[in-house]
């Protein structure tokens, strides 16, 4: 599960977060956490409570919008964070040392890919028992020599509202709907392999979910930490793009502390951690439209290989394109995907269908203004965002959505009560 999650944006991510906070980078953490961590598991708790497929996260809203938002939330994935890993294992292991064509690395790639996804009975068990456990060794590595082989001065903030700003950041890992994506792959993977029941299961997908997020959170902590720490020792090209700027931050701390061998072992673990997260998102997306068309494995078999060759087309792009196309798309689904993951981790007293029909409807009508303001930053958009609380900090649905979460509880109460 942790290997799953953890994909191309989870590993570049917080360093460069970690340069950028400096001293607040313990701040920065505490809102990285938020988004990254305890969101994407109470996600994982969410399926082993429903222990169905990501249709039944929203089906109390209406099975058509379920229908619809699995059919983005799949469309997405496959466009965005697929390909992501493609472009990142590229640019920052491949490229480098072989000096070859996006196209070669990304039709290899994906080739492989799709041989896992083809045969996902076995992913779970060679994931777990081999690359999970080598992605881990190498970050801790990085990570503990790491600390000892830096002073440990920081550089100022460049963040005025840290913990936001870790938030926001916490969107672009994408963990969030991995959650929704990859729980769905525990699930049915865990039906192929036993017969136990409801309740085993339940408490298995719990136990590794709580291992998983535990992992996430050394494994981010411990690199923002150490990207805070070599501020003064790592020097960056501001000209550089985000991608370039994470990817030569990481490069340089591996040197650091791993030596000459340090480039070599961080491109093997930017390789693998985007390998895992993309078996694991086409693997959820041929699960979903197999379900939706009958059980067919001719289905599955053709939305494996339709991802596979969408991934080998998108991945041409650079990291730093794929990232900039995806804000407004995740500044528009990721409200509703935290909203719909809390609503279903929430006993049901609290959760009826009215419940989370209104909660979603106020979540996505207050979500706009930030997707407006993205594509258009005009003063019109930006005074109706000063007026919402929060607006200002791409958090405006927020309050909203409590509200109401609050208020129509309180008229479920008072209409059950009379």
């Amino acid at each position: 599960m942790f290997s799953l999650f953890f994909g191309a944006g989870n590993l570049l991510i917080p360093p460069l977060l970690g340069y950028n906070s400096g001293d607040d980078w313990f701040l920065v953490t505490i809102g990285f956490m938020i988004t990254a961590v305890v969101i994407p598991i109470l996600g994982i708790l969410a399926h082993a409570k429903l222990q169905g497929t990501m249709y039944d996260f929203a089906k109390k809203v209406s099975p058509i919008f379920s229908v619809i938002y699995c059919i983005i939330i799949y469309i997405i994935s496959v466009a965005i964070p697929s390909p992501r890993t493609a472009s990142a294992t590229h640019e920052i292991a491949i490229y480098p040392v072989f000096s070859t064509s996006p196209l070669l690395t990304s039709s290899i790639y994906f080739s492989l890919v799709l041989l896992f996804v083809l045969n996902r009975s076995k992913i779970l068990n060679f994931i777990g028992k081999f690359l999970t456990p080598i992605i881990v060794i190498i970050l801790l590595l990085v990570i503990g020599i790491g600390f000892f082989s830096t002073e440990m001065s920081t550089n100022i903030s460049q963040f005025e509202t840290p913990i936001v700003s870790g938030i926001l950041e916490g969107y672009q890992t994408f963990d969030a709907i991995g959650a929704v994506v990859v729980g769905a792959v525990i699930i049915v993977s865990l039906n192929y392999k036993n017969n136990t029941d409801f309740e085993a299961r339940k408490q298995l997908i719990m136990k590794s979910g709580f291992i998983a997020g535990f992992g996430l959170f050394i494994i981010y902590m411990g690199l923002i930490s150490i990207g805070a720490f070599y501020g003064s020792d790592i020097k960056i090209d501001s000209t550089l793009s985000n991608d370039m700027q994470r990817a030569t931050l990481l490069r340089g701390i591996s040197a650091a502390s791993l030596g000459k061998i340090g480039n070599t072992i961080f491109s093997v673990l930017i390789a693998l951690a985007c390998f895992t997260t993309a078996v694991g998102i086409i693997a959820g997306t041929a699960d979903y439209f197999k379900g939706l068309l009958y059980n067919s494995k001719i289905v599955y078999i053709v939305t494996a290989i339709i991802a596979c060759v969408f991934g080998v087309i998108i991945g041409q792009l650079n990291f730093n394109s794929i990232i900039v196309i995806a804000i407004p798309v995740l500044l528009f689904i990721y409200p509703i995907t935290i909203i719909l993951i809390l609503l279903n981790v929430f006993p049901e007293k609290f959760a009826a269908p009215l419940v989370f029909r209104t909660v979603v409807f106020i979540t996505f009508i207050f979500s706009i203004p930030d997707v407006i303001k993205f594509i258009d930053p005009s003063d019109n958009i930006q005074d109706i965002i000063d007026v919402i609380p929060l607006g200002n900090y791409s958090l405006g649905w927020v309050l909203p959505a409590l509200l109401t979460f609050v208020l129509v509880n309180l008229f479920l109460i008072r209409k059950n009560s009379n």
